[in-house]
């Protein structure tokens, strides 16, 4: 019997501005770059994205490889942002290769219906031959910008491809044992990262 948690996996509601069904050869001609280098198919995918107000990247094999199975048996965990009052918590929750974002309030006060506002998309075709993953994003851009989206996308790198088994033990904390999970270590983990304090620089920046 599936559990309600799981039911909400690959149902979650479209929200304003997503693709259904983004695929890689949406993006570009799959066949174009057979004969390619990994590192020239990192060039184009840089290039073709560097124009656009989004988040995207090119995970090493190996590095993916550890994120997937890992996500396999945690397919959900917290990330913190960083925002001009401390910070706000959003849930992460992988379907297939996709990884939806949604703020924790959201799930909160709406539970199931919660609305995506941040879908990382994960493309292996290119895996076994080349030894690379490529990664875009779509965003709500009524809820966050491209930095905040970044800050959220690195966080996943930080807990699931870390070689720390405290850090990536907050994930199986958070999947396993809910009631043992704290908010602050996670807070705590990305303080220690560095990855929210260039955040809260372009955030003062913005202030002033």
């Amino acid at each position: 019997m599936e559990s309600r948690e799981e039911n909400t996996l690959g149902k979650q509601p479209m929200s304003r501005g997503f693709t259904k069904d983004k695929t890689l050869s949406s993006i570009f001609n799959i066949e174009m770059v057979k004969d390619k280098t990994a590192e020239e198919i990192k060039q184009i995918w840089q290039q073709y994205f560097a124009a656009k107000d989004t988040v995207y990247a090119v995970i090493p094999e190996e590095k993916f490889d550890l994120i997937w199975n890992r996500a396999q048996s945690c397919p959900t965990f917290l990330c913190a942002l960083p925002r001009r009052e401390g910070y706000e918590f959003f849930v992460g929750q992988w379907s297939g290769t996709e990884l939806h974002f949604t703020a924790l309030i959201n799930i909160q006060t709406r539970g199931e219906a919660a609305a995506s506002q941040l879908i990382l998309y994960h493309y292996p075709e290119l895996k076994e031959e080349k030894g690379i993953v490529l990664m875009t994003a779509e965003m709500d851009s009524t809820f966050l910008n491209v930095a905040e989206a970044q800050c959220i996308a690195n966080q996943v790198q930080l807990f699931y491809a870390t070689d720390r088994k405290e850090t990536y033990g907050l994930v199986e904390t958070f999947n396993f044992r809910p009631n043992d999970f704290k908010y602050m270590s996670v807070i705590a983990e990305l303080e220690q990262s560095g990855l929210g304090a260039e955040l809260k620089c372009v955030q003062n920046q913005e202030k002033t």
